[in-house]
């Protein structure tokens, strides 16, 4: 799962993913407030990436999220 600062970069993010990897499916995006959030507008915008087989690499996911001043967190 990879966590995002907003709509956009979610978007650009899991479009990316589809052309950098070879994903089974499309990652979906997922609005989700973290643990401690009370605020809706501290919501955090997922993009989760199924990857049943452990096939991808963890560090080009992690790489490609800090690129869209994101982070990876593992479930």
């Amino acid at each position: 799962m990879l966590v995002l600062p907003d709509r956009d970069a979610a978007d650009e993010v899991a479009e990316e993913a589809g052309q950098r990897f070879p994903l089974e499916e499309t990652p979906q995006i997922v609005r989700e407030a973290l643990a401690g959030e009370d605020d809706a507008e501290d919501a955090q915008w997922l993009v989760v990436v199924e990857d049943p087989h452990g096939a991808l690499d963890p560090e080009a996911l992690r790489e490609l999220a800090e690129e869209y001043e994101g982070w990876l967190e593992s479930e």
